[in-house]
């Protein structure tokens, strides 16, 4: 039986307190140092290589590099999905999706409701959970039990005020911008249209990003003296992007420097893909998060908490190739958000660790989003939840230059992307990675190690291991007693290839016009770009 969610504080307080209390009888216990506290930092739907460390040569991130280059970065660093509910609810539970039950954003249509907006495919997507559990441990609520204060800013996307299911709701001590919404409605300049973000005159004008940073150091400099956990979750880059005049004139100068495509869009299995990082309001939308978060890095070290604070920078899918706003290339891996390749799932992972000697240390061990909470707890010297955190294991000893036992990572998602995914489920295991395709039930496998771009399919010349991953998943995926698509009796095949044909002759001629009049010298997407410009 599960905790209550009463019940679980007092567990974790009382193990916590006998902890602490037979340290202290110990003749040879020393003082122990302060505590770390947690900068951790969710940027949604930043792909792979939208990072200049991770070789993008058009985006510039110098406050988010300095991260990666002071800390460690996870080559092989994983979402637990290609879209962001359920992979933010891994992050807080350390549980795969299959598991917590989230395999689709929040909203989303499932069964008849799917069909019902005349998307033509060939399978029903099942119902799955549109909130976090409410009985499930998480990340800010083993903190709290461990005496941190807890806060967290920016997009939530796991549950509404009505269903109970906020951050506060889940452990965090304060909620600046947390709500059922996974974008930012009202757009990205103040004044912000968010029940839970006050506007204040003298903001007018500001980004959202710097808005969560602000925030953030607002509950830094009140906590600097106890320990924390600081949760900022960008609302930035996910659609609608929108950034100032100023920085869409750099980027859109620099695209022209670096030299423009005639054809900025190929066609993928599903949607078209743009070919290439050029897009200039894209760009100015990360660096407006990378200027934020340096603020909030800048605070730490103005109250001399930098060599005392851990930080983890990731996020929480792959970038945007196609659908939305169809913003970014990942240039070296397959595909983006939404998409069952690497370009859905890999991500930029790094953990900093201000007592431990990395300097821009690379590890490829391939790691997931549910390995972050049990690496937290162990670095903060606080007591695993292995009973809470099921998936995910300790990174620390790969950051203290040991090993961790191979394991297989699996992802499920049984439903269609918005993006041109397609419904299926997935493992890796070395550097092997097989997924299985629910509507015809046939199999991809690809040797990540030679072939990151996914383009050698060698399912049919490699059978047995075919076979055995195949069992393995399936398998893994009965444990977990999880939904699964189903095919829809009326389905119209003619009309799936119809729409599919739509995508070639009319979606791609569109997107290649609306990419060349964002890259002429004249644009102007409305009067005061998104509000940026404020009369004075």
């Amino acid at each position: 039986m599960k905790l209550k969610k009463a019940s679980k504080y007092l567990v974790l307080a009382l193990t916590l307190g006998s902890t602490v209390f037979t340290s202290c009888k110990s003749e040879k216990a020393e003082v122990e140092p302060k505590k770390p506290n947690v900068l951790f930092v969710l940027v949604d739907d930043l792909g792979y290589q939208d990072l200049s460390v991770m070789g993008s040569d058009y985006y510039e991130t110098p406050n988010i590099d300095k991260i990666a280059k002071s800390g460690t970065i996870f080559t092989n660093g994983y979402a637990t999905c290609t879209v962001c509910s359920p992979s933010r609810a891994s992050l807080l539970t350390g549980q795969f999706t299959a598991r917590h039950g989230i395999t689709q954003y929040e909203g989303a249509q499932s069964g008849q409701g799917w069909k019902a907006k005349n998307r033509y495919t060939k399978l029903l997507p099942p119902d799955f959970k549109q909130h976090l559990d409410l009985d499930a441990l998480t990340l800010p609520e083993a903190f709290k039990a461990g005496g941190y204060s807890t806060f967290f800013a920016g997009k939530w996307h796991l549950g509404s005020k009505e269903q109970h299911s906020l951050p506060t709701d889940h452990g965090f001590d304060v909620n600046q911008g947390g709500n059922k919404s996974g974008g930012p409605n009202g757009g990205y300049f103040s004044p912000f249209k968010n029940p839970n973000l006050t506007n204040l005159p003298e903001e007018k004008g500001m980004t959202l990003s710097m808005k969560l940073a602000k925030e953030t150091s607002k509950f830094i400099e009140k906590n600097k003296d106890t320990t924390f956990l600081a949760y900022l979750s960008f609302y930035a880059v996910h659609a609608p992007i929108q950034t100032s005049e100023e920085k869409w004139k750099k980027y859109r100068d620099k695209a022209e420097k670096m030299g423009i495509d005639e054809n900025g869009f190929k066609m993928e299995r599903v949607l078209p893909a743009r070919k290439h990082q050029d897009n200039p309001v894209y760009a100015g939308l990360i660096e407006q998060v990378d200027e934020a978060l340096g603020t909030v890095m800048q605070t730490l070290r103005d109250l001399d908490l930098d060599k005392n604070t851990i930080i983890v920078f990731t996020s929480d899918n792959g970038g945007v190739t196609s659908g939305d706003n169809f913003s970014t290339a990942q240039l070296d891996i397959r595909g983006g958000k939404g998409y069952q390749w690497e370009g859905g799932v890999r991500i930029p992972y790094f953990v900093y660790v201000p007592w431990m000697d990395q300097k821009g240390s690379n590890i490829d061990v391939p790691v997931s989003g549910t390995d972050l909470f049990p690496t937290l707890l162990d670095l903060a010297g606080l007591p695993l939840e292995p009973q809470a955190h099921m998936d995910g294991v300790s990174l620390k000893p790969l950051l203290e230059g040991k090993t961790i036992d191979e394991r297989p990572l699996f992802w499920h998602y049984p439903h269609y992307g918005n993006q041109g995914g397609e419904p299926s489920s997935i493992i890796r295991k070395g550097n092997w990675k097989l997924i299985y395709y629910w509507e015809d039930l046939h199999s991809e496998l690809y040797n990540l190690d030679s072939d990151l771009m996914e383009r050698n399919n060698v399912a049919d010349s490699n059978k047995e291991l075919t076979a055995s991953l195949k069992t393995e998943l399936l398998e893994w995926l009965e444990s977990m007693n999880t939904q699964y698509a189903e095919e829809d009796p009326l389905w119209d095949e003619a009309a799936r290839k119809k729409r599919l044909e739509n995508h070639r002759t009319q979606l791609l001629p569109r997107l290649e016009k609306q990419r060349k009049k964002m890259l002429s010298p004249d644009y102007k997407p409305n009067k005061d770009w998104w509000g940026s410009q404020v009369e004075k």
